[in-house]
C-alpha cells in the first residue's frame, strides 16, 4: 500500500546521515541551513519566489507513519530498530524564516532559512528545495510572460503536459502568482480559488456533420460562455465566417458571443484577418484568443507583428519552463553547534560562485525613500544593527569589491519571516489574492530596468563587512590548513 504521508519525499542519504548523526550521539546538535539559488533563470532580472504554502504544509504535517517505518526497516542499512522507533516519535521542532511568497528575489540571498537539530533539518532539505525550486521557477516564467502581454488577458493551458499532477496544480497556482488570470484546471480551481477558464477542442467539431452545426449547438448549451475555435478545418474561409454566423445567432437572442480561438497557423496573419472580419460583421466586441506553445519570446514578437490578440493560452512553455526546466536552487549548512556555541561554517569550491557566506544571516532590501524603489538587497548577520538605525550603509559587489557605493538615507526591510518558531506555526498564511498583491506592489518597486526580459540590469546583492570579513577568515583558514 503507498504511504500518503510525506516523510520519505527526501533522499535516502538524508536518512542515512540522520541515522549516523543519531548512532554517533550528535543527532541533537544544532545547525542552521540557507537556501537560496545562484543564478537566474531565463536570463532574467529577478526571480518570483513562491513555494511557500506547500512548504508549511508539509512540515505542520511532518510525520512518519508505520508504513514508513516498515519501509525503512526493509533498507539494506538496517537501521536501529530503536532508530526507526524514535523517528514515529518525530515531528519539526525548528524554527524556520522566509521570504513571503510573491517576492521579488536575486541570486545568493536566502530565501529560507531552517534553525533546528542536525538531524531534522537535514530531513526537510529535498522536500523543502523541491517545492521552492518548481514552483519559484514557473512564477519567473509566469511573470516573464505577464511582462510582455501586461495588458492583455493571460489563461494558464499547461495541465496535459505538465510533470504528472502536482506540478499541474501547483504549477497553476505559481502562474496565478506571478499575474496571470485564470487556469483550465479544475482541480487547481477549487483547492486554491483561482478563476477557471475553457473554450472546447477540435473533437468537439469533428463530431457533428458540419462545423456550424458544432458551433450553434455549444452557443445553445453555453449562450454565456461562448468561445469558439474556429481552425479545425480552414481558419478564415471557413471557422471565423461560421462563427459570425453564431455570433449573430446569439444576437438575435439578446446574447453576445465572447471570443474566437486561434490554435495554429500564423497567428499574427490570422488574428489579423479575423479582426477585420469580425469588425466589419459589427461583432468589434468580440475578443480574440491564441494558444499553440506559447511564450514570452512569441508573444513578444507577435505583438511587434500587429497581432490583434487579445487573451494569451499559454501550457507546454510555462508549466514545464522548456528553456530552462530547472531552478538550481541548494541548500548549504552555514552554522554548527560546537560545544554548545553556534560557528559560523563554509563550504569551500573549486568554483568561486560556489563557495558559501558563512554564518545565519538576514536579508534588508534597501529602499530608496525619494522615489519609493529598491537599489539593494543587503545581507548582514542578525546582530548587526546598522541597517534598522539607518547610518551609512556601505554597499560593495562581493565579487568585485572595488565596485562600491554608500548610502545615507533610505529604509531597510526585513524580508525574512518568521514562519515556525521553536515547532509552533506563528505565520498566518495569506491568501491567494493578498500574495498576488503584494506580488504586485514588488514589482512596483522595482526600476523597469531590472524587469525587462532582455539583457536587465543587474540588481545589487551586498553582504556587510562583518559577513565578507568572515567569509576572508575562514577561506584564508582554510588555504593556511591545506598549506601545512
Amino acid at each position: 500500500m503507498q504511504t500518503t504521508s510525506l516523510a520519505l519525499h527526501t533522499d535516502k542519504y538524508q536518512i542515512n546521515m540522520m541515522y549516523a548523526h543519531w548512532v554517533n550521539g550528535t543527532h541533537k546538535r544544532k545547525a542552521v541551513f540557507e537556501a537560496y539559488f545562484r543564478k537566474l533563470p531565463f536570463g532574467n532580472g529577478y526571480a518570483v519566489f513562491a513555494g511557500l504554502e506547500r512548504i508549511v504544509n508539509y512540515i505542520s504535517q511532518l510525520r512518519f507513519t508505520m508504513e514508513d517505518i516498515k519501509y525503512l526497516s526493509k533498507q539494506e542499512e538496517n537501521y536501529d530498530p530503536v532508530f526507526l522507533e524514535e523517528l514515529l516519535q518525530f515531528s519539526f521542532q525548528g524554527t524556520i524564516h522566509s521570504m513571503k511568497e510573491g517576492a521579488l528575489v536575486f541570486p545568493d540571498e536566502p530565501l529560507i532559512r531552517v534553525e533546528g537539530s542536525i538531524m531534522e533539518t537535514q530531513l526537510v532539505e529535498t522536500a523543502i528545495l523541491n517545492f521552492m525550486n518548481y514552483q519559484t521557477l514557473i512564477a519567473t516564467k509566469a511573470s516573464r510572460i505577464k511582462q510582455v502581454a501586461s495588458q492583455d488577458t493571460l489563461l494558464e493551458f499547461g495541465t496535459r503536459r505538465a510533470q504528472e499532477a502536482d506540478a499541474a496544480i501547483w504549477g497553476a497556482r505559481a502562474s496565478y502568482v506571478a499575474g496571470f488570470h485564470a487556469t483550465s484546471n479544475m482541480l487547481a480551481g477549487e483547492r486554491f480559488g483561482i478563476p477557471t477558464a475553457g473554450t472546447h477542442a477540435h473533437s468537439w467539431v469533428q463530431s457533428f456533420m458540419s462545423e456550424q452545426e458544432a458551433f450553434d449547438v455549444y452557443a445553445k448549451v453555453l449562450p454565456d460562455q461562448v468561445t469558439l475555435l474556429v481552425d479545425t478545418f480552414d481558419t478564415l474561409n471557413s471557422g471565423v465566417p461560421h462563427a459570425i454566423k453564431t455570433a449573430k445567432m446569439l444576437e438575435s437572442q439578446g446574447k453576445k458571443m465572447n471570443a474566437i480561438r486561434l490554435d495554429s497557423g500564423d497567428l499574427a496573419y490570422l488574428s489579423i484577418q479575423a479582426r477585420q472580419m469580425l469588425d466589419e460583421a459589427g461583432l468589434d466586441y468580440v475578443k480574440i484568443v491564441a494558444s499553440n506553445d506559447l511564450d514570452e519570446n512569441t508573444i513578444f514578437n507577435l505583438k511587434a507583428q500587429g497581432a490583434r490578440i487579445d487573451t494569451w493560452g499559454v501550457g507546454t512553455q510555462l508549466i514545464t519552463a522548456s528553456d530552462q526546466p530547472s531552478l538550481g536552487g541548494v541548500y548549504k549548512l552555514v552554522e554548527r553547534e560546537v560545544d554548545g556555541a553556534m560557528l559560523p561554517t563554509i563550504k569551500i569550491s573549486a568554483n568561486p560562485e560556489k563557495v558559501s557566506t558563512p554564518g545565519k544571516k538576514e536579508v534588508f532590501r534597501i529602499i530608496d525613500p525619494k522615489h519609493g524603489k529598491a537599489i539593494a538587497d543587503y545581507i548582514c548577520y542578525p546582530g548587526e544593527e546598522q541597517p534598522l538605525q539607518g547610518g551609512p550603509l556601505k554597499l560593495f559587489n562581493p565579487l568585485h569589491p572595488y565596485l562600491k557605493k554608500t548610502v545615507t538615507r533610505y529604509e531597510a526591510v526585513n524580508m525574512l519571516e518568521p514562519i515556525f518558531v521553536n515547532g509552533f506555526k506563528v505565520y498566518e498564511l495569506p491568501t491567494l489574492d493578498e500574495i498576488r498583491s503584494y506580488h504586485r506592489e514588488q514589482m512596483d518597486l522595482f526600476w523597469p530596468e531590472y524587469l525587462r526580459k532582455l539583457n536587465p540590469e543587474i540588481y545589487r546583492v551586498n553582504i556587510s563587512p562583518a559577513a565578507w570579513n568572515m567569509k576572508q577568515k575562514l577561506i584564508a583558514e582554510h588555504v593556511q590548513s591545506t598549506e601545512e
